[in-house]
């Protein structure tokens, strides 16, 4: 059975040992993300912040509590989804494609019976400074909340949309929102409310249960409703209730809910930020104002943030974990309802929203040019720039594998292909962009310039049969193990899937 709350998530973690508490004070300002990073380059367990130096509060900040262990990353969320550890990544691909063919849609409870409204704070009560928002890198442009789910109306589903944008806090009930024209909700703020002079009703959830946190970073298509493919991916409906001061509905588990609008027509800084690219990322931009008019959390809520960026950060956090987990099966599912027989959509464990691994078969040439059509036009895809499309049979969840195939079946004269020059929308926050080609500061998109590419690493002609080497893998692995190596780091044992259930 799933869990139903980023607490019952962590208990479990508790239970394997993937928990550690700090009772100790430790500050927000860089303090704890330093701490956090070097868990998560250590791999090591989840920091939890029981108490933050020079703030009296209830709430506790938790460090990027969706990291995975480093050499399987899905194993935490796969547990967190009722299945068993030790899946193979192929095995635990299947079970949440079989998930997300079968939506639940979810149902509402009313207030009383929903954790996020232990406590009701309206009108002067509000505070943001009253939680402890960490200083994650050093450069930041201010304090953020960087570890959420955002939900904001969409005309064409009942329960709206939900997505993740970072939010730097300003003063006591002003945040700044990154919303970068081309995705989902941010369109629909400069399309549709900044144009007719309307405040956006949003709603900022933190600390939602996984398949929330989750499904906010799938790429769901147009007119399909996240709550839905959650309580797929839950297995059973999510649990909604409405918010105090609009009529949007919320996770009703949430550890806190910030409610309020988005102005028209108003801007705050926003940045810079250690962004999941590495470095300091700028430039500082002008970003819509989010305005809250409430506050609702359980008692002593969970703050979870993520240290993003390979170069301030550390590349395995909870961001990259969760595109792994959730978006990398979500896209396998889009392309295969598109027509295209893809085994695999993964995302580089290490740049997550920069480069992917398609593992396909190749029917016929220019299928390859074809389906890389398909995925960059796609609007999920704007953050990706590079493709390395496989055979169907190399393991994508595999690095080395993939750094294999590439090194003896890409030819660079023939199989490095530049996709697209001119036309193509392209996410600003890549470091290689000179400040002209990051485009406009208001909305920060350009349409000038793009990079995308793809490498063509499958096998030319006819692909090997490679079930005799995979049979030899797994016999080589039991050997290893019954010498005493941890069979957790094997791949081929599938038995053990069968002895833990």
């Amino acid at each position: 059975m799933a869990v139903n709350s980023l607490r019952e998530y962590l208990d479990l973690l508790d239970t394997t040992g993937w928990l550690r508490s700090f009772d100790q004070p430790v500050s927000w300002d860089l303090e704890a993300s330093a701490a956090t990073m070097l868990a998560n380059i250590r791999d090591g367990p989840v920091p939890v912040f029981e108490s933050i130096a020079g703030i009296e509060t209830e709430s506790k900040l938790v460090g990027d509590p969706y990291r995975g262990p480093q050499t399987r990353p899905w194993d935490h969320f796969a547990q967190a989804l009722g299945f068993p550890s030790g899946l193979s990544g192929c095995t635990y691909y299947d079970r949440v494609i079989a998930r997300l063919n079968r939506t639940k849609a979810p149902r509402t409870v009313a207030s009383h019976r929903a954790p996020c409204k232990e406590t009701v704070r309206t009108g002067t009560e509000v505070d943001l400074l009253s939680f402890p928002w960490p200083y994650i890198h050093e450069g930041d442009g201010g304090r953020y909340s960087n570890h959420h789910t955002i939900v904001a109306p969409d005309p064409d589903t009942e329960w709206g949309t939900w997505s993740s944008h970072r939010m730097m806090i300003h003063d006591s009930s002003q945040a700044s929102l990154l919303l970068l024209a081309g995705e989902q909700v941010p369109n629909r703020y400069y399309y549709d409310y900044e144009p007719r002079g309307e405040p956006m009703p949003v709603a900022v959830v933190i600390g939602a249960e996984p398949t929330v946190e989750s499904t906010a970073d799938m790429w769901i298509p147009t007119g399909r409703s996240e709550a839905a493919f959650a309580g797929g991916l839950k297995n059973a409906p999510v649990d909604l209730v409405q918010c105090e001061t609009n009529d949007l509905y919320v996770p009703a588990t949430a550890e806190l809910v910030l409610e309020g609008h988005v102005r028209p027509d108003d801007r705050l800084d926003e940045g810079p930020f250690g962004d999941y690219f590495g470095y300091m990322n700028g430039p500082r931009r002008s970003m819509p104002v989010f305005e809250v008019d409430a506050i609702t959390h359980r008692h002593e809520p969970r703050l979870p943030f993520c240290v993003e960026g390979s170069g301030v950060g550390y590349g395995q956090n909870s961001t990259s974990t969760l595109r792994l987990v959730a978006a990398g099966p979500d896209a396998t599912v889009g392309l295969r309802a598109a027509g295209f027989d893809v085994a695999m959509a993964v995302p580089w464990r290490f740049t997550s929203r920069t480069v992917w691994v398609i593992a396909t078969d190749r029917p016929y040439p220019g299928y390859l040019h074809e389906l890389a059509n398909f995925i960059f036009t796609t609007w999920g895809m704007l953050h990706i720039d590079f493709f390395v499309f496989v055979d169907a049979a190399v393991d994508p969840l595999d690095p080395r594998a993939v750094l294999t195939t590439i090194a003896l079946e890409a030819d660079p004269d023939a199989d490095f292909h530049q996709f697209g020059v001119e036309r193509m929308p392209k996410v600003p926050l890549n470091i290689y962009q000179t400040p002209d080609e990051k485009g406009s500061a208001d909305v920060g998109t350009s349409k000038a310039k793009t990079a995308k590419a793809y490498i063509d690493a499958t096998t030319d002609g006819d692909a090997t049969d490679t079930t005799a080497t995979a049979e030899t893998r797994k016999r080589a692995q039991e050997r290893l193990v019954e010498a005493g190596l941890d069979a957790a780091r094997f791949d081929r044992l599938d038995e053990r899937e069968g002895k833990s259930q």
